[in-house]
């Protein structure tokens, strides 16, 4: 081999090693919910990955009354969006930490009305994927999910 090759070699292999090192040495935290009404839930709010965070679903449900907000998907989006903020800053984490968000919607036709408010909160455009699914619990209109770094 060459050189050049033996080099290439060499780098293609430390990444490898680095990588799988790291992945090794990872601790992963499953934390409890900074809601006490939620604790006893069987998921985690969040859990952590080195500086990555999974957050679980959430819904237009207000923690105050463990009942959905009525009016319909705009303010189920706000008080969703409430929720992954509040959920975020329990962690010393804002709207500007998320990397990429799934949107479960209830009804495709709501999906332009969602987006409007959406828009306003993610400012810094995060991934996302969207669709449609009937079946949302508490006869949801919307939930969110999202993955952010610390």
């Amino acid at each position: 081999m060459k050189p050049f090759h033996y080099a290439l070699l060499w780098l293609l292999m430390s990444g490898v090693m680095a990588t799988t090192y790291a992945q090794e040495n990872t601790e992963i935290i499953f934390h409890k919910s900074h809601e006490p009404k939620k604790q006893k839930a069987p998921y985690s709010d969040a859990v952590q990955v080195g500086n990555i965070y999974y957050l679980s679903g959430q819904l237009g449900i207000d923690p105050a009354t463990m009942t959905m907000v009525d009016g319909g998907i705009g303010p189920e989006t706000e008080q969703t969006i409430k929720n992954i903020s509040a959920v975020l800053a329990h962690h010393g984490m804002t709207l500007d930490n998320v990397v990429k968000c799934t949107v479960i919607l209830s009804d495709i036709d709501d999906f332009s009305a969602f987006n409007e408010i959406y828009a306003k909160h993610f400012t810094k455009k995060p991934a996302r994927t969207s669709f449609a699914n009937s079946g949302i619990p508490a006869n949801g209109k919307v939930e969110i999910d999202v993955i952010a770094v610390k």
